[in-house]
């Protein structure tokens, strides 16, 4: 059971490198605020149903902490007591929860097997499988009661309940995927990773004749037009490595979840709150499905991503 040892360790690398990267404020006319700044100018910041920036709600010395970075904690606590209690006492013929965390590790190790080469898979399925585990956590969190409408606002005047407030200008809570903070910090471990397996399985000047190298066989007449022919596509497909892809991974996720949470919190504004209730139901359950694509497509286009560049398939029949 190798794969639990790699994605507890992912788990925590991930969790530890998204606290640091949410550690930086979106917005310092917004980050500096403390909690009662923040409530006063709230309506100035938070027309929107959903900010559009992750609120700070204290400091530890220098350190910002927003509520996206306090989901975060709770998220990789959760992965911790998963995995803890799954593996708390192991047995020969699995079952519980043991069974449900070894059918998600194999199910991830044995399709990263059948998309990338035995080893490569091996590097590989520990990262993408601690991707879809941590991202459907945090993904969920956007369906908790609570998340997203407990905080600070303006109190509302009409409810007759003690502390009822008209919206959560500073909630207390926001799902970590619907901070860009998070997503980009994730898509930048992918560029990392993903530079650092194409160097190994290809060497430097493997993955540089990977690229730009001819593939197709051809005569020594042609071959000087189609060698510049490829080194354009190469360039291309640098951007796309070094901008398109990443980009495209951490947008994604954050659009959807983001979008998501917006839809729901907008629905769930509407008065009665009955209304708002009923209305929202179809949105909820959409978003339920969208939690569990989103973690699969980020997952799995790591997976693909990575196919790309620690292959040799389309240079068998090279120059």
């Amino acid at each position: 059971m190798k794969g639990f040892k790699f994605f507890l360790v992912g788990a925590f690398f991930i969790a530890v490198l998204a606290v640091n990267a949410n550690a930086q404020p979106a917005s310092p006319s917004v980050a500096n605020l403390s909690v009662q700044n923040a409530i006063a100018v709230a309506p100035a910041v938070s027309a929107q149903a959903v900010a559009g920036i992750a609120q700070t709600l204290f400091n530890i010395g220098p350190l910002p902490v927003t509520n996206s970075m306090v989901c975060t904690w709770i998220v990789a606590a959760i992965i911790f007591v998963i995995v803890r209690f799954s593996t708390w006492n192991m047995k020969e013929v699995p079952s519980g929860a043991q069974n449900v965390m070894e059918t998600v590790v194999e199910g991830w190790r044995d399709l990263a097997e059948s998309v990338l080469e035995p080893r490569v898979a091996r590097w590989v399925f520990p990262y993408a499988t601690t991707f879809f585990i941590f991202i459907l956590i945090s993904n969920l969190m956007d369906l908790l009661p609570g998340m997203g409408s407990i905080g600070y606002g303006a109190p509302d005047r009409g409810s007759s309940l003690p502390f009822a407030i008209g919206h959560a200008e500073t909630p207390f809570f926001r799902p970590p995927t619907t901070d860009t903070n998070l997503t980009v910090a994730m898509a930048a471990i992918y560029f990392v990773m993903s530079t650092f397996w194409a160097l190994r399985y290809n060497g430097p000047m493997g993955l540089v004749k990977h690229i730009f190298g001819v593939k197709l066989k051809t005569s020594k007449w042609f071959f000087p037009p189609l060698l510049l022919l490829f080194f354009f596509i190469g360039l291309t497909e640098m951007i796309s490595i070094v901008i398109v892809r990443p980009v495209a991974l951490a947008m994604r996720l954050y659009g959807n979840i983001f979008g998501g949470e917006s839809l729901l919190t907008m629905t769930l504004m509407h008065k009665p709150l009955i209304f708002g209730i009923l209305s929202s139901l179809p949105f909820y359950f959409f978003e339920l499905l969208v939690c569990f694509l989103q973690a699969f497509v980020f997952a799995m286009l790591t997976i693909a991503f990575v196919g790309t560049l620690c292959t040799h398939a389309d240079e068998e029949n090279g120059h």
